[in-house]
Formats: C-alpha cells, sequence, structure tokens
C-alpha cells in the first residue's frame, strides 16, 4: 500500500532480459539497510518487489522484475538506462498518509494530451482510456506516474490537473511532455464503488 507522495527520483541503471520479463537495477537515495529483500516499492507507480539491493561507494541500488502482463500494461516496457522514474516505498502503519490510498496496480495508460505552464502551477490535460474514464471524477482522487493528484476537470475520456512548483522539483514531471505515455491508477474507492454497483443492478 502506498499514498502516492514520491519520496525519491531514481535512476535506473541497466535493464536486463530474463526468462520472466526484465529485470532492472535502480539507482536511490534510500538507504537499502532499512528495507529488506522482498519488500514492495512504487516505481513510477507500479509495485515492484525487491529482489536485490546494496549500499555501495557508487550509490545505493536495487534491483526490481517485471513479469510479462507488467510490461504489457505499464510503461515499463519502455524504461531505459538513465532514465530517472519517482519512488515511493510501501506505507507502515501509523505513518502520515498525505495524498490517498495506492495500491500501486496500474489500471492502464493515459496520454498527456496538453501541457500548459503558468508561474505558480502547470496544467496538464490527459486522454483516458475507455475502461478507465467512468472511474475518474471531478474533484476526485487519482494516481499518474505514482504521484497522487486531484483532479481538476473531466470531459468524456479527458480530465485535467494542476502541478504545483514542489511537485514539479521532486518528481519526473517537469520531463512530461505532449504525448507522453503515463501510468494510471484510479481511485480504490471509485472502483469498489462500480464493482458494488454492478450488483445492485442485478440484484
Amino acid at each position: 500500500m502506498f499514498t502516492g507522495i514520491v519520496t525519491d527520483l531514481g535512476e535506473i541503471l541497466s535493464i536486463d532480459d530474463i526468462p520472466a520479463g526484465k529485470r532492472t537495477r535502480i539507482r536511490t537515495a534510500y538507504d537499502t539497510e532499512t528495507f529488506d529483500i522482498g519488500a514492495s516499492i512504487a516505481c513510477a507507480g507500479v509495485c515492484h518487489t525487491v529482489t536485490s539491493k546494496a549500499n555501495s561507494s557508487n550509490g545505493n541500488w536495487f534491483e526490481v522484475e517485471s513479469a510479462a502482463e507488467t510490461l504489457a500494461l505499464t510503461t515499463v516496457s519502455d524504461w531505459t538506462a538513465g532514465q530517472q522514474i519517482n519512488l515511493e516505498r510501501s506505507l507502515t502503519m501509523g505513518a502520515e498518509l498525505g495524498g490517498h490510498l495506492v495500491l500501486g496496480h496500474v489500471d492502464g495508460l493515459a496520454t498527456v494530451t496538453k501541457r500548459e505552464d503558468h508561474p505558480d502551477s502547470v496544467y496538464f490535460q490527459f486522454e483516458a482510456t475507455e475502461e478507465t474514464a467512468p472511474f475518474i471524477a471531478k474533484k476526485g482522487s487519482i494516481a499518474l506516474d505514482g504521484t497522487s493528484l486531484t483532479v481538476n476537470e473531466v470531459d468524456g475520456l479527458l480530465f485535467s490537473v494542476f502541478l504545483i512548483p514542489h511537485t514539479l522539483e521532486v518528481t519526473t514531471w517537469s520531463e512530461r511532455h505532449v504525448g507522453d505515455k503515463i501510468n494510471l491508477e484510479v481511485d480504490m474507492m471509485a472502483r469498489y464503488a462500480a464493482r458494488l454497483a454492478e450488483f445492485s443492478k442485478t440484484g
């Protein structure tokens, strides 16, 4: 479980093909002695399991493995060495919930359709898929590339958010432009509400 509050900008050091998919080594500012092999870390919003780690004089790093389904449904298949990605360690009991509850289970991809830079914010507009759009509501929560954000406006498949300068500084959002694909996770509550609605219709 995560909150969508990015706590580190990781750098991809290497990507290797393995029988199950891909293995990625990520440089991090995290002290890897503070989490175990098997720990969960959200990488660009995608929950991954740590399979190897080390604190090194050349920088701390950990490795994750991405299976075929993850590669098919997320932007992980497009990762390249040298790229920065948003990182968040899993939520601990009693920790401050600064964003909203995020599972790290990506529902689909959104495409950046517009970016407008303002003195005090940056406006992004996205196009969602037919499958995810019904779960996106005005003033609701959404996780985009692992960042907890509030939806500004919704119009069909289109939705928008505003990002403050701090968010741009501590995440990869300053590098995002029109045409980029973004990992999208809908609000957990919206997902469960839709499921309950299905049963109320058939009941």
